[in-house]
């Protein structure tokens, strides 16, 4: 029996999009981590907390507690927009490679194939995002 793309049988439809960026780990996380990334990737008026449990909700009405948080490594959540009527699991993770670091979002617990290929292209756009900003953070002059 073949499985339809995205989907797992472990935790529903999934996605994943990464992207090796011309940066310092240490550069990546601490922008990830910092107010102006979280609104970046999670949204505006996103606030997250350190401990497992804490709640978030942004400015757009998306909300979900942090599940695991792990220094210069990922953070994982729980993310549901205003308006769905189910949670979802999304980690943001980093790994170094000298003077790169690959970023990948993946989402987990999708509700169908369409959902997948929305929230494809949702974090598509964020990564963009991510890179623009990056792009534009001031240097120490």
């Amino acid at each position: 029996m073949t499985r339809e793309v995205g989907k797992t049988q472990d935790v529903g439809y999934e996605i994943g999009v990464s992207k090796t960026l011309p940066y310092p780990a240490s550069v990546v996380w601490e922008f990830l981590t910092d107010d102006d990334g979280l609104a970046v990737w999670l949204g505006p008026g996103a606030e997250l907390g350190r401990e497992k449990g804490t709640p978030y909700r942004t400015d757009d009405g998306t909300e979900g507690e942090l599940r695991s948080w792990r220094e210069m490594d990922r953070v994982r959540l729980t993310w549901r927009p205003a308006g769905w009527d189910h949670d979802t699991t999304v980690q943001v993770a980093i790994r170094a490679s000298g003077e790169k670091t690959m970023l990948r979002f993946h989402q987990e617990w999708l509700a169908d194939g369409r959902e997948r290929e929305r929230q494809r292209e949702h974090w598509r756009a964020v990564m963009d995002a991510v890179v623009a900003a990056l792009r534009e953070e001031p240097s120490d002059d």
